[in-house]
């Protein structure tokens, strides 16, 4: 078992959403995003003032990438977006299926600025959803019969990707071309965490290639190295972390969204920071996420 670090950061927004995901960070403008997927709302928060901006939204959106300084991807159950980030004004870009019953889900950008982007059933139907390559306007199916997408984040080099089904609770490893983030060999499992408590959600790669994942129902942000050892737990106050993201005009502190998702009125009580979004409160090596190359 790996080293478990009591929590000794803060509540970085005291908002509770009730599916907080897909966090990112945009240094060029110290700006902190994420999503209440089942609120329909964009979160914004500036860190160095902490001016907090909450953005209705006309669909479930789940993640989010900087293209330049005046736009931004989103991706939704109704497809991807492009953001205005002048006045919010959403231009459909590309949808990834026509599944009526699935929304969007985890995602994140390779560093040869395409965009794995994955879909899962609105009420998590077994294996209904996919994983997505989306380099420009061509969009590629990676995998399929997933039922809860999660763990996308790739290696600094570009050279290996990271992804699990939070179903099976595996978390799996598959070579990529550095070049275009395609898959060049078959997914293999790194760690098996099925049959343990909480599972493998949302994750980021750091500069020296840990794997940092929030652990859904467990309290908990896990550090794995590339092969899939867990070396340190990292304990947050609220039982259901979703997804970490780097933040800092050093990439060296790390935001944590939680949900209160499918909690009765017992549980959300003795889970009072349910759905709040926290910093970690140690320095780590973060990197900063790659725009979306049109």
């Amino acid at each position: 078992m790996s080293d478990t670090h009591s929590f000794t950061g803060r509540i970085l927004c005291d908002t509770a959403c009730e599916l907080g995901e897909g966090p990112t960070y945009d240094p060029a403008t110290d700006k902190a995003f994420w999503f209440d997927i089942k609120g329909r709302t964009l979160h914004e928060l500036h860190l160095s003032t902490m001016t907090k901006t909450v953005h209705d939204l006309p669909f479930l959106g789940s993640a989010l990438a900087v293209i330049d300084a005046e736009r931004q991807l989103v991706v939704s159950d109704q497809g991807l977006f492009i953001r205005a980030v002048s006045d919010g004004k959403l231009t459909p870009f590309v949808t990834l299926e026509d599944k009526a019953v699935n929304r969007s889900n985890d995602g994140r950008v390779h560093p040869s600025g395409a965009l794995w982007a994955s879909t899962m059933g609105r009420s998590a139907e077994k294996h209904s959803g996919a994983i997505y390559h989306v380099a420009g306007d061509r969009v590629t199916k990676l995998f399929s019969d997933i039922t809860i997408p999660n763990s996308i984040c790739f290696s600094p080099d570009g050279g290996t990707g990271y992804f699990t089904d939070t179903d099976r609770n595996r978390l799996m490893r598959v070579a990529l071309d550095p070049k275009t983030g395609l898959p060049t060999g078959t997914p293999e499992m790194i760690s098996d965490e099925s049959g343990t408590t909480g599972g493998v959600d949302g994750s980021v790669c750091d500069a020296d290639g840990l794997i940092w994942n929030a652990r859904w129902g467990a309290n908990a942000v896990d550090v794995y190295k590339p092969d899939g050892t867990r070396i340190a737990r990292h304990l947050v106050p609220a039982s259901q972390a979703s997804c970490p993201a780097f933040i800092g005009e050093k990439a060296d502190r790390l935001l944590v969204t939680s949900a209160f998702a499918d909690m009765d009125a017992a549980a959300r009580l003795a889970d009072p920071r349910a759905g709040q979004t926290f910093e970690l409160g140690i320095a780590v090596k973060g990197r900063f996420e790659p725009k979306f190359a049109l």
